[in-house]
């Protein structure tokens, strides 16, 4: 039985592709649909799959995954890079934290990648930007389309790895893949100068190979995410330069809040944990909580 990698979805064709580089366009067996966990065919699924004519098939079994993401739905992802633009949209301190407790929950390496470095005239900026997130451990890459700026460094970081990009609608993730993919020439979009942010450019999640080696998902771009599956007691493990301070708090469940002898309030305090973190945890926290209300 022939088996293969999904690389495409759309409208219930599965775009499969072989250890011999044949794509087969496949529909999914019925069973998928009466399993009760309802299983449904993601895009990175490695698959089996019956031939029923030229180049098309029967998906008959999806391996177990390693990952699974929701949104946007594709599976056995390695590593999200979270994509924010330093202008046009301006950067965004908030969205950026976002999208990291996000990874961070689906437990993907991360990579920070700021783009359109052309568009601002101080070093300074980047450097605070470095500064915020040097105690989260996560590597910040950044890039420029024009001056090519970044591009090396961020390919090495791709080497190997299934990756997602990920980030709001105009922070320029499509650009961005169309240096790392030139043969691709993924559709790009402008941004709103009325509201500030991009227009929506991806419109389906598809898996490319990189020359390199490795695979990128272009994914559809966000405006918000929530925070389903998250709860009250797991977010503190989802600031990871939070964990480690954690084991100094004066109470195992301390929630950093307004508990006594709290080691993590005490870093912010003296400047081991940037304040704006701090308070978009508290934001996060109040968030779940309101949610859980209703």
């Amino acid at each position: 039985m022939p088996d293969g990698q999904i690389i495409k979805a759309i409208s219930g064709f599965y775009f499969v592709r072989t250890n011999d580089q044949e794509i087969v366009q496949c529909r999914a067996r019925g069973k998928f649909k009466f399993q009760k966990k309802k299983q449904t065919p993601l895009v990175g699924d490695f698959v089996q799959f019956d031939k029923t004519g030229l180049g098309e098939g029967i998906i008959t079994f999806v391996q177990p995954r390693s990952t699974e993401l929701k949104r946007p739905p594709i599976a056995n992802v390695d590593q999200a890079v979270v994509v924010c633009s330093l202008r046009e949209p301006n950067f965004q301190k908030m969205a950026l934290d976002r999208f990291l407790v996000h990874a961070e929950h689906e437990q993907l390496d991360i990579v920070i990648c700021l783009t359109k470095k052309d568009l601002i005239e101080s070093e300074q900026e980047v450097k605070q930007i470095q500064d915020i997130y040097k105690h989260t451990g996560y590597p910040i890459v950044v890039t420029s389309i024009f001056s090519k700026e970044g591009i090396d460094e961020l390919k090495k970081m791709l080497i190997g790895k299934v990756s997602v990009f990920a980030g709001q609608s105009g922070v320029g993730k499509s650009s961005l893949l169309n240096v790392l993919l030139p043969d691709q020439k993924l559709q790009t979009g402008k941004v709103s100068r009325k509201l500030g942010r991009g227009r929506h450019t991806t419109r389906k999640v598809e898996l490319l190979s990189l020359p390199e080696g490795g695979q990128v998902a272009d994914t559809p771009g966000f405006s918000q995410l929530s925070f389903h599956g998250v709860q009250v007691e797991q977010l503190k493990y989802l600031f990871p330069e939070f964990v480690d301070r954690s084991a100094h708090c004066r109470y195992r469940g301390c929630l950093h809040e307004n508990e006594p002898d709290c080691f993590v309030r005490e870093e912010v305090e003296n400047g081991n944990i940037a304040n704006s973190r701090y308070q978009h945890y508290l934001h996060f926290l109040e968030e779940i909580r309101d949610k859980r209300r209703h």
